[in-house]
């Protein structure tokens, strides 16, 4: 048998070292259609550098991978140096933990995943002949750095079988989702939930038309440029009033507005009392290699309260823009069983860890077996809120 040629893999502190044909081209070929995901492209993943929301400062340091073999190059993988498990919506603060009572440093560690964004996808940016040699030389390269341990974020299923291969564990965790089932409108997708759900949602809509307000939906180059400073205004709200400082700073959107806007759809509500927009909500709009569209709600602000105007700006709006234009799934983000009352079902994630120190991978290894059986009891439990069956 001739044997392989080695695997060469080169690290970049900056997705801007790399050159974005090169990129998109390796983020295309894992896609039917050769165009790749709009979360996984370039400039989708430059936008959190240029605009400092990802930087070493920020606890995110770039060390995102070429993989070549024999001159050429087969494989890319947006990897990053984690000093902390902010903005990764799969939670590791125990196993942190308990690697500093027990005298470890768990931090820092490689990530790879797009940042604050759990939406599950492709993470060995490659042709499907590939998979195999990308997670081969990613391991590679994570035990030659001596750091704690590799996690690989909301995978898909080809990448995920490649990772289990060379080491890594699988978790697997519980996200709602809304499909599409073809519904003419928004009346005939009501129509589908039981009784109490859809009496639940008319009345959550009901009150926000009471208090005299109205939703509208915007995209790509018509989002106004007054209308992503709102935008932000009210994103930047939420984290405020929880304390904290948002993750992204303005250059990010604007830097999406200005690469990616074609991907952008914002809902916006107005009062129209006052003519004054008061909240508004952004999803990402992707092609996914299973051929299906979709829309995955990310941010959501108020600059007023008024009882269930969140419902309306980030489900109920979304919902009736996405049947009105065949969007197949809405993702609305990590966790929420209040989802389920609007319509959306439960879906199982996962994601590949690997840790190097063997007595706690032992430990990790059993933990996880033990919630995965919790995460199927869990999602087994939820009843569906509509009539009859409706398989996705």
């Amino acid at each position: 048998m001739t044997p392989q040629p080695e695997l060469q893999v080169q690290a970049f502190d900056s997705i801007n070292e790399i050159d974005p044909h090169v990129w998109n081209d390796l983020n295309a070929a894992t896609h039917p259609s050769q165009i790749g995901s709009c979360l996984l492209s370039h400039a989708f993943l430059n936008a959190f550098e240029q605009s400092n929301s990802v930087n070493s400062k920020a606890g995110w340091q770039p060390q995102h991978l070429l993989i070549s073999q024999a001159d050429q190059v087969i494989a890319a993988i947006p990897l990053y140096a984690k000093g902390h498990s902010y903005g990764e919506f799969v939670f590791d603060w125990a196993w942190a933990d308990a690697y500093q009572r027990n005298g470890l440093e768990y931090y820092p560690k490689w990530l790879v995943g797009v940042p604050f964004t759990p939406v599950s996808g492709v993470r060995l940016l490659c042709a499907p002949q590939h998979k195999a040699l990308a997670a081969q030389a990613l391991m590679a390269w994570v035990k030659r750095s001596k750091l704690s341990s590799l996690h690989v974020l909301f995978t898909e299923a080809t990448d995920q079988q490649a990772l289990e291969t060379v080491g890594c564990l699988t978790r697997q965790h519980t996200q709602f989702h809304w499909f599409n089932h073809s519904w003419p409108d928004f009346e005939a997708y009501l129509a589908s939930l039981t009784q109490p759900k859809r009496k639940k949602i008319r009345a959550e809509r009901r009150k926000v038309s009471q208090a005299n307000v109205q939703t509208r939906v915007v995209t790509g180059a018509n989002i106004t440029s007054d209308e992503w400073q709102f935008f932000y205004r009210c994103y930047a709200n939420t984290y405020h009033m929880r304390g904290n400082p948002p993750y992204l700073t303005p250059e990010f959107f604007e830097q999406v507005k200005q690469s990616c806007a074609d991907n952008c759809v914002m809902v916006i509500a107005q009062h129209n009392d006052s003519r004054q927009d008061i909240a508004s909500a952004l999803l990402w709009r992707d092609q996914t290699p299973d051929g299906k569209t979709r829309l995955y709600g990310r941010y959501w602000g108020a600059l007023e309260h008024i009882d269930c105007l969140h419902f309306e700006v980030a489900y109920y709006t979304p919902i009736q823009w996405a049947i009105e234009h065949g969007i197949d799934v809405i993702e609305g983000g990590a966790q929420g069983e209040h989802k389920l009352a609007r319509g959306f079902t439960p879906v199982t994630t996962q994601s590949a860890h690997w840790l190097a120190h063997p007595g706690f991978a032992d430990a990790i290894e059993d933990y996880l077996e033990r919630e995965r059986a919790g995460v199927a009891a869990y999602t087994g439990g939820l009843k569906s809120p509509f009539r009859g069956e409706i398989n996705d």
